[in-house]
């Protein structure tokens, strides 16, 4: 079974992580299993986890190909840790985080992902909970303005929830393409946009129903608690969002925070790092693989090592 899509920044990943036989990695968005089987051709054992039950045709695909060095769980970031510890495997040495809807989603119109082709209003990637026409339909109007301006940096959030909760009160919204016209008729049309109106709007619904976010915070925080000593962190995010989140996460388990000010309360107790950055910055894709990969123009990779510090818990 050949991938129905390229794993963005594929080399760097592998690179950052440096698998090798006998290692056990975590490929925490398994999809169609390209960093899997990266991983799994350098001689590595790997647990992937995904909460979306469409990918059971890839696994099995992956573990015929590599019988007993390959399992799937299904579960969400959050449940990382948990997943993990389930396997009875000892600590891992890598777990790579590939953030976001991936392109097969995208490709399903019955999932509702996109707004360029018509299907259910739907979103969700594990088919369970609040979907996306439930919030259309039956938010109010300030939570929904809320999440388009917070998830989908919508400047128009306001505009945009008042025409749906217009349109809404003669027939509620099912399908992707009545969403994404009201959203297009309410901020003026295209008029050359760069970006399909509906974009913002888009995403920031399929954040909320997935609570993508939080997600990530969680899945984080289930790495830092579950990786090795020396087990290294793989992280590509493809908005600022998620990004500015795993950014500020790094910088401060590596203790690269910028200093506060000096009349603001001071931390008694300092923390010694759980993570050493592997690179500054984020590396992004080569030209090659921008012109091939539409995904990858976005793209961002950060990556760290973590320390034997102790994992580092919420202040009470």
């Amino acid at each position: 079974m050949s991938a129905p899509h390229a794993p963005v920044l594929l080399a760097e990943v592998v690179e950052a992580l440096a698998p090798a036989p006998g290692q056990v990695m975590i490929d925490a968005t398994f999809g169609a299993g390209g960093y899997t089987r990266a991983l799994l051709q350098a001689g590595a054992e790997v647990v992937a986890l995904d909460r979306d039950p469409t990918v059971e045709p890839h696994a099995e695909a992956v573990a015929r190909d590599f019988p007993n060095r390959f399992r799937l769980v299904r579960t969400p970031f959050s449940g990382l840790a948990e997943a993990f510890a389930s396997t009875g495997l000892p600590r891992p040495d890598g777990a790579v985080f590939d953030i976001g809807v991936s392109s097969m989603q995208l490709d399903q119109a019955e999932r509702g992902f996109s707004f360029m082709r018509d299907g259910p209003l739907d979103m969700r990637m594990s088919s369970e909970g609040e979907s996306a026409a439930d919030i259309v339909n039956g938010w109010e109007h300030g939570p929904l303005a809320h999440i388009l301006k917070l998830y989908g940096e919508e400047r128009q959030s306001g505009r945009v929830a008042t025409a749906i909760l217009r349109r809404r009160a003669e027939r509620p919204f099912a399908r992707t393409l009545d969403l994404a016209e009201v959203v297009e008729k309410a901020l003026g049309g295209r008029r050359g946009a760069a970006i399909h109106p509906a974009t913002r709007t888009f995403q920031a619904l399929r954040i909320a129903v997935n609570d993508e976010l939080g997600e990530l915070r969680a899945g984080l925080e289930a790495a830092e608690a579950t990786l090795a000593p020396g087990g290294r962190l793989a992280v590509v995010t493809f908005h600022s969002l998620e990004d500015r989140i795993v950014k500020a996460f790094l910088a401060e388990r590596s203790g690269n925070t910028p200093a506060g000010s000096r009349h603001a309360p001071q931390i008694v107790e300092a923390r010694q790092p759980s993570f050493e950055l592997l690179f500054k910055g984020a590396r992004e894709a080569g030209e090659a693989e921008r012109a091939s990969n539409p995904r990858a123009r976005s793209a961002k990779l950060r990556a760290a090592r973590r320390t034997d510090a102790p994992v580092w818990r919420a202040a009470a």
